[in-house]
């Protein structure tokens, strides 16, 4: 077997903890690789996450010092999305390829100046962690949708909300940049178009008063207009006290497919396509796990645990290989602009903003 590939993680907080637990997971199962360095601002946190999982990984409380070991060439970031940009930057510019935690960079006026520079300079460097696009639940969904099986696809409805606030401290540019750049990805790679018009509205409800974290809205919705024959709504939320809930359903002319639905058992993800009414069985089912962190863990790895650890695992294979990222800088960008659009419409500067 090949050796395994040596990359480090910087940031181990509540999303840091998740990908640095599954790269200990991948080095354990298959040595595909070896987590080589915990970088932290909290460098006795960093220290701690190392001795309670057993790992030899060297441990940092500063970028530059570990930018300045050459401990390893291949790095996952996850700290504020203010600092994304700086702390990209610097490993790009030092050879490092990089997995970077959404978003860009929380504007669409920092993710295109980011974006100009990477594809300026290194164009073949970042990841951006797009998770659902490595979801089984969501690509079997996809592959539904793109062989027919509900017909002529004329909209597309995606929800993610939260059970509660956004953790005390957290750094949020809105909850649309925050949270709803995934379903806009995923939407964007569902249809493989971008839009022509956008429109959002938002409200404060109950949430944002719970939570140190200062956020625009805890509620908010996305409208998407591909020309005159297909529509997309995107619904975001910190409200939704019951669980954490996901739910995509692409509508058809002959049915439609859902994939995922809140039941309060995260374990199980299911997607079924039904025909038109009065037809006696599903068009198809199926089933998908998934994680078991159980409630000590951030809500959404029961949901996308799997996805996740494909993720990594994507990301490993393509840097041992020399390969493209299958999302990078660009596809942040797109996402950050068809939000913009909508929140430009939300604020009054047009009725329904033109991407076009």
């Amino acid at each position: 077997m090949s050796q395994p590939l040596e990359l480090s993680i910087i940031g181990v907080g509540r999303m840091g903890w998740v990908h640095a637990r599954n790269i200990l997971d991948i080095e354990r199962r298959d040595g595909a690789c070896k987590l080589a360095a915990v970088v932290d601002i909290d460098l006795d946190m960093a220290k701690r996450f190392i001795a309670e999982h057993g790992s030899s990984a060297q441990a940092f409380g500063s970028i530059e010092e570990y930018r300045d070991s050459g401990a390893c060439n291949a790095t996952m970031i996850v700290t504020p999305t203010e600092k994304h940009r700086e702390h990209t930057s610097l490993l790009v510019k030092s050879g490092h390829r990089v997995l970077l935690e959404k978003p860009l960079t929380g504007s669409l006026s920092g993710d295109t100046e980011f974006c100009e520079e990477l594809d300026r300079d290194a164009p073949n460097a970042v990841m951006l962690a797009f998770q659902r696009r490595f979801d089984p639940a969501l690509a079997y969904g996809r592959e539904l949708a793109h062989s027919g099986a509900v017909g002529k696809v004329f909209k597309i409805y995606s929800a993610l909300e939260d059970s509660g606030p956004a953790p005390n401290g957290y750094q949020s540019d809105g909850i649309l940049p925050d949270m709803s750049v995934h379903n806009v990805d995923e939407i964007l790679w569902l249809t493989g178009k971008l839009p022509d018009r956008a429109l959002a509205i938002g409200s404060r409800i109950y949430s944002h008063a719970l939570t140190t974290c200062q956020e625009d809205f805890d509620d908010a919705a996305l409208y998407m207009w591909f020309g005159e024959d297909l529509h997309a709504q995107v619904q975001v939320s910190r409200n939704h006290v019951s669980g954490y809930r996901v739910e995509t359903i692409v509508f058809g002319d002959q049915g439609q497919i859902q994939i995922g639905h809140f039941d309060q058992r995260p374990h199980e993800i299911v997607v079924e396509a039904y025909g038109r009414r009065g037809a006696a069985e599903p068009i198809a089912r199926k089933a998908f796990a998934g994680g078991t962190a159980g409630l000590t863990a951030p809500e959404f790895v029961d949901r996308f645990g799997a996805a996740y650890r494909a993720e990594v695992a994507a990301f490993i294979d393509c840097v041992r290989n020399g390969a493209a990222f299958p999302a990078n800088h660009n596809d942040g960008l797109r996402a950050q602009r068809v939000i913009s659009a909508g929140m430009s419409a939300m604020f009054g500067k047009a009725n329904a903003a033109r991407l076009d």
